[in-house]
């Protein structure tokens, strides 16, 4: 085993790991990917140079596991939100906790995910594999939710729940840029609504 692999295995060495992972995924969030620095990773994460190489070779193995931790952090909380939808009124619900998040920073900085894939997808494969998974996987999670209220009786048999969630998914990513361009929610909120409001054309009488 590398002593690589022994650090990071110890106790000490993945609390190491997990916050230098936080600290870059919080710079990339606010700063971008490409304009922050190994050396300001570090200085946020209280590490050594020595102690950020034992953990990633160089900036695109950090990248790749922000990319990891970042996914995993939406995806649940966006699990979390969409479980329990049954009715249209908790879709709005969900899209009102959206709105709420996004403007507690003036809907500045976007989405974490979608931000790395306008900045990373044309030029790391690696990374715009693991970011169109987690998207992939986003939009099955509103496919599902979807899929239950047609099978609950909320939305009418013709409701394709492929297309409405994939346009929901457009409209919350846009609406992310929209905000991000702003400096404000609202933007954001307008987009989500009008989709919203396509589904509800299919709502059961």
């Amino acid at each position: 085993m590398s002593a690589t692999s022994d650090i990071r295995r110890t106790p000490r060495g993945l609390e190491t790991r997990s916050r230098i992972v936080d600290s870059a995924a919080r710079l990339f969030h606010v700063r971008g990917v490409s304009a922050t620095t190994l050396d300001e990773v570090r200085l946020a994460s209280g590490t050594s140079k020595s102690q950020l190489y034992n953990h990633f070779k160089d900036k695109r193995a950090l990248i790749h596991a922000v990319i990891d931790v970042q996914s995993k952090f939406v995806l649940a909380r966006e699990e979390q939100h969409l479980q329990g939808v049954r009715t249209l009124s908790g879709l709005r619900r969900w899209r009102d906790a959206l709105i709420q998040a996004n403007s507690l920073q003036d809907g500045s900085y976007g989405c974490a995910l979608g931000a790395m894939s306008i900045e990373l997808s044309d030029n790391d494969e690696q990374a715009r594999q693991a970011l169109n998974a987690s998207v992939d996987a986003w939009r099955d999670m509103l496919v599902r939710t979807l899929t239950r209220l047609r099978a609950l009786g909320v939305l009418t048999e013709d409701a394709d729940p492929q297309r409405l969630g994939t346009g929901l998914l457009a409209a919350l990513q846009g609406g992310y840029v929209l905000a991000q361009n702003a400096h404000r929610s609202e933007p954001m909120g307008v987009a989500l609504d009008m989709a919203l409001d396509h589904i509800a054309c299919f709502a059961r009488a």
